[in-house]
């Protein structure tokens, strides 16, 4: 006899991802898709899950995500789908998977050999051709990253555009979109984004607007000038009409602390003028990004050979320290950046330690230590910054249009992408913020957190279909225990898996049972358009 339903999870505590108050049910799932929400009968079922005691709601949406590669490189995403991760925004910060032209794509050559990646491709089409065929573990959407726009037709030069370089990277704009991409990201600390101008990046925003869709910035700083940067945003939203969004907003540095709230009217205030503007943050207050992020910005002028040039240049190299100490560092700023991956064996055992227990270890000052790892590595390292506190983290995540970012690539527990010691937010964001955030700190309700965690997250991004729990939408639900669940990964051992997440479906399909991954690769690619 056929059964109504595939699977039917049973009598969970549901919330529903719009604010609702959680209610005990039943739901019934047949070919992918979310059925029934209310009693099923047993026999009407292929197979029943229990959840008795448990929470249910939609699978976690991950707004700021980097697996752009390493679901080329593995699919499985285990990292991702044992917190409850079932959709993943990526192409953040200015950096996506295409297009992929000319200076641009030699840029990600390296990242591509590293993780194994013998495919190539130019296009957003392509690029979700070679997904397709190897199929992924998670939902994922694309925003065009305007990086990958400049370098593929200006460069990695700091030079003002052409009338026709604008109307070049204006054109692969308009492809990405037709190809499925759902926005527009920058990387403003990064080159190339970091030689923009205000008014090239309104003019590339602008070809949003009649599709909807979102304008994401990594800001050009988080620290010093955040207002000004924060400004820079709005004033993108306010010129072009679009939704824009601020990725994991901080004010790092302790000299910053203090200009939390004035970031945080700035955008109430633009918000009560009808500017559509978000933001995400991880619940964490630490950072990671790439060691060289901290030079100069001229110092990236001309692309990664220009740079090491002028690294391995002893004159250059002098101006570039003296610059670095005219910023006037903290005392102690070297304690609080952490090594978090290297390219090279023989530097291995730097991972996991601090720029400033390294220099100790090799008898150098903090500054020579940074140039010489760049070199040896060819500014292939990565960092984390201790540069948050803990007051403001909970100030922005409690804001109501503040959604979580893992600001993670996916990773797995053993194969191409388990390497090196990277931010224990790529295994630990959400169980953090519903057990350390919520559960412990009560900042907000269980039924807000899920909210920031889905419903609102799926309408800020367009996802549709996703991010309630309605009959008709897909079937990307988490079963949890609130009352155990937990992050476990650490910076010392960030492969951890956390605790208390016990089912994660994507659209209909067994993504975790009983805490462990299972493997499948049920993912789709959700583009702007899709159902």
């Amino acid at each position: 006899m056929n059964k109504t339903f595939d699977i039917v999870i049973r009598g969970g505590l549901l919330y529903d991802g719009g604010l609702s108050e959680p209610f005990i049910s039943d739901i019934g799932i047949a070919d992918g898709r979310i059925r029934l929400i209310g009693r099923c009968a047993e026999n009407n079922a292929g197979e029943i899950v229990d959840a008795r005691g448990l929470a249910v709601c939609p699978g976690f949406i991950d707004t700021h995500s980097h697996s752009d590669f390493t679901a080329v490189a593995d699919p499985r995403a285990e990292g991702k789908i044992c917190q409850g991760i079932t959709t993943e925004v990526n192409g953040n910060c200015g950096m996506s998977a295409a297009p992929l032209y000319n200076k641009a794509s030699e840029k990600r050559e390296e990242d591509l050999k590293e993780l194994g990646i013998s495919k190539r491709w130019n296009t957003f089409g392509e690029y979700f051709s070679v997904l397709e065929k190897k199929g992924i573990a998670l939902n994922m959407a694309f925003l065009a990253g305007h990086g990958n726009l400049r370098g593929s037709v200006v460069g990695y030069d700091d030079k003002e555009p052409t009338t026709e370089e604008m109307q070049g990277m204006a054109v692969l704009l308009e492809k990405a979109i037709a190809d499925g991409a759902c926005g527009l990201s920058t990387g403003l600390i990064y080159p190339p984004g970091i030689y923009s101008r205000s008014e090239e990046l309104i003019c590339l925003s602008s070809k949003l607007r009649n599709r909807d869709l979102i304008y994401t910035s990594h800001m050009r700083s988080e620290g010093d000038r955040v207002v000004e940067a924060v400004n820079e945003v709005i004033r993108t939203g306010e010129e072009t009409g679009v939704k824009v969004h601020v990725s994991h907003i901080k004010t790092a540095g302790e000299r910053n602390w203090g200009r939390a709230e004035e970031v945080i009217s700035l955008l109430d205030d633009a918000r009560r003028r009808q500017v559509r503007i978000t933001c995400d943050r991880y619940p964490y207050i630490a950072s990671s990004t790439d060691l060289d992020s901290i030079l100069p910005s001229w110092v990236f002028d001309g692309g990664n050979e220009e740079e090491l040039r002028r690294l391995a240049d002893e004159e250059e190299r002098g101006k570039i320290a003296l610059q670095m100490i005219e910023e006037s560092r903290p005392e102690g700023y070297w304690d609080k950046v952490i090594v978090s991956s290297v390219s090279s064996e023989k530097n291995r055992w730097m991972e996991g330690k601090t720029i400033a227990q390294i220099s100790m270890e090799i008898r150098k000052q903090e500054i020579d230590t940074v140039f010489s790892i760049l070199l040896d590595e060819r500014l292939r390292a990565g960092a984390i910054f201790l540069s948050m506190t803990e007051e403001n983290l909970r100030r922005f995540l409690s804001l109501p249009y503040c959604m979580i970012g893992s600001d993670s690539s996916a990773r797995s527990f053993d194969g191409p992408t388990k390497k090196g010691k990277p931010h224990p937010r790529g295994f630990g964001t959400f169980p953090r913020l519903l057990g350390k955030y919520v559960r412990e700190g009560r900042i907000f309700s269980l039924s807000e957190a899920v909210h920031k965690s889905t419903g609102l997250a799926a309408q800020t991004f367009g996802l549709r279909g996703r991010g309630l729990l309605k009959v008709g939408f897909h079937a990307d639900i988490v079963v949890f225990d609130p009352e155990k669940i937990a992050d476990r990964s650490s910076f010392e051992d960030p492969f951890r898996m956390p605790a208390g997440v016990v089912h994660v479906f994507v659209n209909g399909i067994p993504g975790l049972r009983e805490g462990r991954p299972s493997g499948r690769l049920s993912g789709q690619i959700l583009k702007w358009n899709s159902d």
